[in-house]
């Protein structure tokens, strides 16, 4: 019997490759531990649900779809108008809603799990479709939450981690984790040339983000678009194909009985525009840190000018910057769309580039990225830890929730009236209630206007009891929440307060 000896390496050689080997194990563990950690941190979070936001309305289009889902009316006010937040995902949870015994706010911490899930196996797969590298997905991910600026931007459909903590339940989440599972899915249709079925599948989940929230759906078409286009250089899109996906998200919409999509273009008007007008504000401390994405993009782009992410990148500062010259801010919803492709593009350079020593420039770069722009969300801390642990530094970055409106429930029905302004008319239709303006814009509510000057003309100091009589008999109102103090004399019954000197009053 013959015995052969493979060859093997020099110890040199051998020793310099063990060498290599062991900085990238334990980067690769350490992005996967701080990500773990991050996402615990996540699930704590959502045990708490804090409540600074939009968390509201989403809570009250829950009521509604529990109650009547065939059939569910305006979500905040007793009018019987379509609306954009009855859509396939909302009508899901109004569904699971009615299983006895489960409250809204329970289900709501049910699709914050089911969000952030959705989003973390996106990212991943997404990812997956651009680099091999087992640390990819993780330090992509810290990237998307972390690399942001020094001050955290708090909106739906902005991923960062402060901004997560208090959105991660909305429906903007759950499409935001969509899209990327869309991208992801769209890269392989495209890769291995798939059939009409495909394709027909796309277009409806494309339709389905869009009708889940209509920003998300801006982010998810631009991010596909670059995705078609990376692939139609190397000739791998089927024109007919994409058409049929393009056909059938727009019967989705089009079919879709709760709101009419299209007439969204026409409902939004100027109103939008103002109060979206603050996403271009302070753009270095928000998006700061964006810049090691951006110089990161230019070596992609340098080595393909058909780079998806590349494309990405600059479809979307088309977007956003025709929003800004043209003053139609709320284009500024399609910011996300600019900042995840250079996020991801810094987390893939880190592991990616060419030489070792380059690797490791970028790798630096995005630890220091990662470790200030961890800084600048600290203040989610406040959220699981209690707010006399936290250190002052952190302290002053937390962003108190706030008080709900459950005090008022032991009186407060299901479909009851309440006259309530402000932050009050924003949180008591979570509780089932109904307001007379609404908090939050009427898309589709015709007499907005009207409501709302009638809430003014309530609550002013010196108007007469007969005609707030006037006013309670037009909109059936039973219930006033006065948080200002200036219907003490007002011909009305006390029946509770509550905390910050708010008052629950009975009509007579």
């Amino acid at each position: 019997m013959t015995v052969r000896f493979l060859p093997s390496a020099p110890p040199g050689e051998a020793g310099a490759r063990r060498a290599a080997v062991r900085p990238a194990v334990v980067g690769r563990t350490a992005a996967l531990a701080v990500a773990g950690l991050v996402l615990v941190l996540m699930v704590l979070v959502i045990v708490r649900l804090p409540w600074a936001g939009d968390l509201g309305v989403h809570a009250a289009t829950v009521q509604r779809l529990r109650h009547s889902p065939l059939d569910p009316g305006d979500p905040l006010v007793d009018a019987d108008t379509p609306s954009p937040y009855y859509s396939p995902w909302t009508l899901l949870l109004g569904a699971v809603a009615r299983w006895p015994g489960l409250s809204v706010f329970v289900v709501l911490r049910l699709a914050a799990v089911a969000g952030l899930a959705l989003l973390v196996t996106g990212v991943r797969r997404y990812v997956r479709t651009l680099s091999a590298h087992r640390a990819a997905p993780a330090l992509a991910l810290l990237s998307l939450l972390l690399l942001w600026g020094t001050t955290p931007m708090l909106w739906s459909g902005f991923p960062g981690l402060h901004s997560l903590a208090l959105t991660v339940s909305y429906p903007s989440t759950f499409a935001l984790g969509l899209a990327f599972h869309f991208w992801a899915w769209l890269a392989g249709a495209l890769r291995r040339g798939a059939g009409w079925p495909v394709w027909t599948g796309l277009g409806a989940l494309w339709g389905v983000i869009l009708l889940c929230h209509q920003f998300s759906g801006v982010v998810a078409t631009v991010g596909a678009a670059a995705t078609v286009l990376a692939a139609g250089r190397a000739r791998r899109v089927v024109w007919p194909w994409l058409g049929t996906g393009v056909a059938a998200g727009a019967v989705v919409l089009w079919a879709w009985p709760y709101y009419d999509f299209f007439a969204l273009f026409g409902a939004a008007g100027g109103g939008l525009d103002a109060v979206h007008r603050g996403l271009y504000g302070h753009p270095v401390a928000r998006y700061g840190l964006v810049l090691l994405g951006v110089a990161a993009l230019v070596p992609r782009w340098r080595r393909d000018r058909w780079d998806p992410l590349v494309l990405f990148a600059g479809l979307a500062v088309a977007v956003v910057g025709a929003g800004w010259v043209s003053g139609h801010y709320a284009w500024g919803r399609a910011l996300p769309a600019v900042v995840i492709p250079a996020q991801l593009a810094v987390a893939l350079e880190a592991v990616g580039a060419g030489r070792r020593g380059l690797r490791a420039g970028w790798t630096v770069l995005l630890a220091g990225g990662l470790l200030v722009g961890g800084w600048g969300q600290a203040g989610v801390l406040g959220y699981v830890v209690p707010r006399g642990a936290l250190p002052a530094v952190v302290e002053g970055r937390y962003r108190p929730p706030w008080t709900g409106y459950h005090w008022i429930t032991p009186w407060v029905r299901y479909g009851d009236v309440v006259m309530a302004e402000g932050r009050a008319a924003r949180q008591v239709p979570a509780y089932g209630a109904y307001t007379v303006a609404p908090g939050y814009p009427g898309f589709f509510l015709a007499d907005e206007e009207r409501r709302g000057a009638a809430t003014r003309v309530y609550f002013g100091e010196r108007t007469p009891a007969s005609v707030r009589r006037g006013i309670e008999r037009e909109y059936g109102v039973r219930w006033v929440v006065d948080g200002g103090g200036v219907l003490g004399s007002a011909g009305l019954r006390e029946v509770a307060r509550g905390p910050e000197g708010q008052v629950l009053y009975a009509v007579p």
